[in-house]
């Protein structure tokens, strides 16, 4: 298999790892949702979108073996119609979903209606792969005289990137020159040794190539209020998850359990009564259970989530920073939260040159131990670590994450998806802490090492295990017991 990589490492902005969308996959549900509004763009670009009679998707691989579980198929329906996956209502899915049972027909870009069902114009090869990635899909244009006049194959390659076939080098975002060039983790430690800088005053001048620093505290701050909202509405849910388990939601339990008369409203009010309360060790091992859960509970329903670097790790980070924020004596300051995903954002891109954010192409290493990566780099930075502590966090993080498969229980980011981001908390937490009390010059592997390792052990594990409902927890529920 051709496996797409960019030949030359990208500079790439944070906000292309922190993405605002719906759940429950940035692989399947966020980049199938962006290839059918760019099929849309290019039909309008050539005033070609009139012309078109129907459009046919082929999806292939992962995409085809677990998409029906990542809502893949209404992402490409909602794409089509045009609308943004940051901004969408929740409201507004689930009444568009409704009118095409009934109707049969869409407005193709808001704009031009054609025919149109899910269930006859969306195919699912799940004994057929493209050559260039697991998660691949194919729109057929046809022609209001029903011939076929144009075929766009797109790659979806997690963290909701897209790659269009025969455009593998299009840049599809904004891409300047750094005035600090990182594209290995011992850079962050070079220009923090020339300059002075600390880490988030380095890759925020990096950051302003593309927007003015007023611009970035803006957008870093709307994703965590993003972030805070989905936990907060995570932790205060009940009910059954959709897709067929049946799975009880846990969040909203946990926090009754600890904020039993607490009076607050809405999520700013709640975290500030959280960060009243005084806490035992395992009470703020439950709150940080919560946090995590209910991001992802709120992702397995369809819910708006940030991606951390995907959305099935989306947990991790926020449920960290929220930890460092109310559960810790460090400051709850817009400052430190900017500060937070800047480190941690960085790591992530690290990650996506260096290795992969798929699932599909690296297992859930490429996820949530991506995740966890990022957010152990954020935390340690926040408590004071040097660059090197936090090249060293991340490292630790990863480190206990290697090999670690992508098998969800009927191709849901159910089980074992949502405790895991519980888990990969807590190791960030872990990581953090013992960097901290570590000393850099005695750790034998770095963390450039530990993303080379998790790259090639990408490429060598077996491609049942890489979100295919192939193997391990996902045929688990079809074995009879012992």
């Amino acid at each position: 298999m051709t496996i797409f990589k960019p030949k030359k490492l990208e500079q790439l902005s944070i906000f292309e790892i922190f993405k605002i969308g719906v759940g429950p996959s940035s692989s399947h549900t966020l980049g199938p949702w962006q290839a059918a509004l760019d099929v849309v763009r290019q039909l309008k670009s050539s005033e070609k979108l009139s012309e078109v009679g129907s459009i046919q998707v082929d999806l292939y691989g992962s995409l085809a073996l677990t998409g029906g579980g990542h809502g893949t198929d209404f992402a490409i329906l909602m794409g089509l119609l045009g609308f943004d996956p940051t901004a969408v209502p929740q409201e507004d899915i689930d009444g568009t979903l409704n009118r095409l049972n009934e109707e049969y027909s869409i407005y193709l870009g808001n704009d031009h209606s054609i025919s149109f069902s899910v269930d006859r114009d969306i195919t699912f090869w799940s004994d057929r792969a493209l050559t260039g990635h697991p998660n691949g899909l194919e729109f057929h244009i046809i022609n209001q005289e029903g011939q076929k006049t144009q075929t766009l194959t797109y790659y979806s390659i997690g963290g909701g990137f897209i790659l269009q076939e025969g455009a593998e080098d299009q840049i599809t975002h904004d891409i300047r020159e750094h005035p600090y060039p990182i594209e290995k983790a011992k850079d962050l430690i070079k220009w923090h040794k020339r300059t002075g800088l600390s880490l988030d005053q380095i890759i925020l001048a990096n950051e302003e190539m593309y927007r003015k620093p007023i611009k970035i505290h803006r957008k870093l701050i709307n994703i965590w209020n993003t972030m805070l909202e989905c936990m907060y509405h995570g932790c205060h849910t009940e009910g059954i998850l959709p897709g067929g388990l049946n799975l009880k939601r846990r969040a909203s339990l946990l926090n009754r359990q600890i904020m039993t008369e607490k009076h607050y409203e809405g999520p700013l009010s709640w975290s500030r009564e959280i960060n009243k309360t005084q806490f035992n060790f395992p009470q703020t091992i439950r709150w940080i259970n919560s946090f995590a859960i209910g991001v992802n509970e709120q992702n397995a329903n369809f819910g708006r989530v940030v991606t951390a670097p995907t959305n099935g790790a989306a947990g991790v980070v926020p449920a960290v920073l929220m930890y460092a924020t109310c559960l810790t004596e460090l400051p709850y300051s817009e400052n430190s939260i900017e500060q937070f995903l800047l480190v941690a954002g960085q790591i992530g891109i690290l990650y996506k040159n260096g290795a992969t954010l798929s699932a599909a192409m690296g297992g859930c290493q490429a996820e949530i131990g991506v995740s966890s990566s990022m957010a152990a780099a954020g935390l340690i930075h926040l408590m004071g670590g040097s660059p090197e502590q936090v090249c060293m966090a991340a490292e630790i993080a990863m480190e206990h994450h290697l090999g670690l498969t992508c098998d969800p229980v009927n191709g849901l980011v159910q089980i074992p998806c949502i405790e895991r981001n519980s888990i990969g908390a807590m190791k960030a937490i872990t990581a953090s802490q013992l960097a901290l009390d570590g000393n850099p010059s005695d750790s034998k592997v770095s963390l450039d090492q530990i993303i080379r390792t998790m790259w090639e052990t990408a490429l060598d594990m077996n491609h049942k295990y890489k979100e295919t409902s192939q193997a391990g927890l996902a045929t688990i529920l079809n074995q009879p017991e012992c």
